[in-house]
């Protein structure tokens, strides 16, 4: 059973953000981490299944052309649902601006779902999406070093301690030297 003095040991917000806030947007972080990783992956397969596939000897290799041609789609659109939780967390807690977040999540929807209607394509919109793991990852970024800021003392506070200290013990020797 939880009493009052525990209760407040385990509220303790940090600056103004309860814990299970904080656990929640680490939580976003580590799957924008994964979307991330995921990017790394697309890029990569597209890079040695390309390299690949160019080489003469495997011009007719349809699995290598489907490995090309399809995995780095299949991979960045699996960023998707990772992203568009992360942009709720980031909008819910104020992370960004949410006009930020909208014109990313907006732009990359609607470049996506317009290649894919009259275009036929779904490149430049999953390029689109690439740019969105991005700004979250900065995004949390900038919210943990601004945790790790404001638990630091204050310099100046600090510095007004100090040059208190040194001029109290400066009067006491200066009263003792005259004694």
């Amino acid at each position: 059973m939880t009493t009052v003095s525990n209760q407040s040991t385990q509220n303790k917000s940090q600056h103004g953000f309860a814990p299970l806030a904080i656990a929640r947007i680490k939580g976003a972080q580590r799957a924008n981490q994964i979307a991330i990783y995921l990017i790394y992956a697309a890029i990569f397969a597209f890079v040695v299944f390309g390299t690949i596939a160019s080489i003469k000897a495997f011009h007719d290799n349809q699995l290598l052309y489907q490995l090309f041609y399809n995995l780095p789609y299949a991979l960045v659109a699996l960023t998707i649902p990772i992203t568009l939780y992360d942009a709720l967390v980031v909008y819910r807690y104020r992370l960004n601006q949410p006009s930020m977040i909208a014109m990313s999540i907006g732009v990359s929807t609607i470049i996506l779902v317009g290649g894919l209607i009259f275009a036929d394509t779904a490149w430049l919109g999953l390029s689109c999406w690439l740019g969105v793991a991005f700004l979250f990852k900065v995004s949390f970024k900038r919210f943990f070093n601004f945790l790790e800021v404001a638990d630091l003392p204050d310099t100046d506070k600090v510095l007004e301690t100090d040059e208190a200290l040194a001029l109290e013990t400066d009067t006491v020797e200066n009263s003792e030297s005259t004694s």
